[in-house]
């Protein structure tokens, strides 16, 4: 049959699928002997194939090249004897648009021709320096999905883009987006898989019973077509110009994005940095999270068109930290150790916790930046991590056996929900106290999304699978998860008002400047007397605002109190003229929460901090700090005797 199409062949220099309006140029590497080539689909259900030539090889990749009108309505495979292959390389995907779309058996793919025109507007990624940062991690689908979301597009990009609002009144300055390119979340056994590098991450199906239906992958984690955003989380006809419409209508709002990316252990590691390079260039993200076996380190540090782009990786090898150190712009990151374990044993009350929690709380190494979180998509939910103790996964059809049992949770005396006042006040407060510690440490602050008003996962610590109101986010209005959500507000405000709370550098607990304080010295019940030892579990933290860029900052005293009595502490006397002022006390409600006015000392001492007055001693003054509590006190300008006058007089005066 005599081909509409012109056929030529070159020998290229990389692997890739490169499409123009009237031609597309294949480089593919197939190191058989077997015939191998390309075919083409047409609308009309027919198909061409075009053998690749040695007239276009070199080494085992071959190039070739189609030419003619109509391709852009065409979709593609490769083809390798008698196996056809989708490529890995393809922008688009045809057969998975439709999310959960199970037909008995594994869905064809093919790659699409189509080509795209995009009014980017002179957008450009945004180059939020890390000190700055505030993540914001969310699951596409999960997100909206819910009917309580109140968008249009649920469970898409669209459905994002409907949420900006809700995201810049809350203060992030990024959001991580879970894997979103193109792969079938239908988990059907396959017989000739290879067992995964990494099974704590990647899932593998369990057998198929006759006539059930396969479980949802909704995390993603597991191989992909990594060139290709995914289908099903688009609403409009083109899942590349919906990711396309969402990076810029973030940018436009001060919102970078950063997309993660699970590699298994059988990708190549050049493939990986070029899907990373892709995803920079084409979609214009602002970051990238690199999760999964064989990371390569080296190449990702020494590309130069990666250099302003923030990549997140678990960890850091020691031996790569030369070469990932960035002068011009910290780029690099990775997670604070084990920060959420630490910290959520020191806000239980575990004992032997005041040195870690101290350390992750200061931690910053010039080289990378390091990523602090209390919860994440894996493991409880912020809300879960005070309601249970115990993983409940039995809806994952697993006998409960996946997941971690290493939680480091309290339930705060009942196992799941409850209608009991005390025990949901309790668990408010620790939110609330894990919020505050999160957003007053120094790194990088991520908050994943919904625990910043309370979303509960039902106990399930490893929902991958829960396509449904275990993993979606619900969108609560109640008095509960409002106070959760103003809590969060004010912290993120607070934390991007002060520089001295998120400085560049790490700060060396020495008064390397001469200021008669150290940038961050320790306190105990007694001022300058910090409690090391196994069974404490009170410690004041100061923040000397001189250290700050600039003109410098106020100074913060964080008052950390988990034990279950309350405490009497003597704060440091402040600088010259200045008076220290509660800002925030999570035993109050974060309404009373203020920068300007402070938190009234009229309180009962036992649900919050409260000024004593001065103790005759010259460097101090004792405030009462509640139980299972952290109070913020801010340094401010004293009054003038005549500015008190004045005021008194104004109190005093009749209506």
């Amino acid at each position: 049959m005599e081909s509409k199409w012109r056929v030529t062949y070159f020998k290229p220099d990389r692997q890739g699928d490169f499409f123009t309006k009237t031609s597309v140029r294949f480089a593919a590497d197939m190191p058989v002997e077997e015939e191998c080539g390309v075919i083409l689909y047409e609308g009309d259900g027919r198909e061409q194939r075009f053998p690749f030539s040695a007239e276009g090889k070199i080494g085992t990749l071959y190039g070739l090249e189609i030419e003619g009108e109509g391709l852009s309505a065409c979709t593609y495979n490769f083809y390798r004897g008698k196996q056809v292959l989708t490529s890995p390389y393809a922008r688009e995907i045809h057969g998975l648009e439709k999310w959960g779309d199970w037909q008995e058996k594994k869905r064809g793919t093919k790659g699409r021709l189509s080509c795209h025109d995009f009014d980017w507007q002179g957008d450009e990624p945004l180059m939020t320096p890390q000190k700055d940062s505030i993540l914001y991690g969310l699951n596409v689908r999960a997100f909206t999905m819910h009917k309580s979301s109140g968008v249009k597009h649920r469970g898409t990009f669209e459905g994002i883009v409907e949420k900006i609002p809700y995201l810049k009144k809350l203060g992030v300055t990024a959001v991580s987006l879970m894997p979103c390119y193109e792969y079938d979340e239908c988990m059907i056994p396959e017989p000739d898989r290879v067992p995964p590098v990494s099974p704590e991450i990647l899932q593998e199906a369990p057998p198929l019973e006759e006539g059930a239906k396969p479980r949802l992958n909704c995390w993603g984690f597991q191989k992909g077509y990594y060139f290709a955003p995914k289908a099903s989380y688009s609403a409009g006809a083109s899942p590349v110009c919906s990711f396309k419409n969402l990076v810029r209508e973030l940018h436009k709002n001060g919102i970078e994005i950063m997309v993660q990316f699970y590699f298994p252990g059988e990708t190549g590691r050049l493939y990986m940095t070029e899907v990373i390079k892709y995803w920079v260039t084409e979609y214009h993200i602002d970051g990238v999270r690199v999760s999964g076996a064989s990371i390569p380190y080296g190449l990702l540090s020494e590309e130069p068109m990666l250099k302003n782009t923030k990549i997140w990786c678990d960890y850091l090898p020691e031996r790569y930290l030369p070469a990932i150190e960035n002068p011009v712009f910290k780029n690099f990151l990775s997670n604070n150790g084990d920060y959420r374990n630490d910290m959520r044993r020191f806000l239980k009350g575990d004992e032997g916790m005041i040195n870690q929690t101290l350390s992750g709380h200061r931690r910053n190494p010039k080289e990378y930046g390091v990523v602090n979180y209390l919860a994440d998509y894996d493991g409880f939910s912020l809300y879960d991590s005070v309601s249970y103790e115990k993983k409940h996964n039995e809806e994952n059809g697993e006998d409960n056996r996946d997941g971690t049992d290493r939680n480091y949770t309290w339930n705060c005396g009942v196992e799941g929900e409850t209608r009991r006042k005390n025990i949901k006040e309790l668990r408010q407060k620790q939110i609330k106290n894990a919020l505050a510690i999160l957003f007053l440490s120094q790194g990088v602050p991520f908050l994943f999304s919904g625990d910043e008003f309370g979303n509960s996962r039902m106990g399930n610590n490893n929902c991958y699978c829960q396509d449904n109101e275990t993993g979606w986010i619900k969108w609560k209005n109640n008095r509960f998860s409002e106070e959760i959500l103003a809590c969060t507000r004010f912290f993120i405000k607070l934390r991007k008002s002060h520089p001295i709370l998120h400085m560049e550098k790490e700060l060396l607990v020495m008064d390397a400047k001469g200021y008669g304080y150290p940038d961050i010295p320790y306190h105990g019940i007694e001022a300058w007397k910090p409690d090391f030892s196994y069974i404490s579990r009170v410690a004041g933290i100061l923040l000397c605002g001189k250290y700050a860029p600039g003109p410098g900052d106020n100074s913060f005293y964080i008052v950390c109190n988990m034990h279950w009595e309350s405490h009497n502490l003597a704060l440091p006397k402040p600088d010259k003229n200045k008076k220290w002022v509660k800002i925030a006390d999570t035993c109050f409600p974060a309404e009373n929460y203020s920068e300007t006015e402070g938190i009234s000392q009229n309180q009962d001492s036992e649900k919050g901090a409260s000024e004593n007055g001065n103790t005759g001693k010259k460097n101090s003054f004792t405030v009462t700090v509640g139980s299972r509590c952290i109070a913020v006190f801010q340094t401010a300008p004293c009054e003038t005797k005549r500015a008190a006058g004045k005021r008194a007089g104004k109190k005093a005066a009749p209506k």
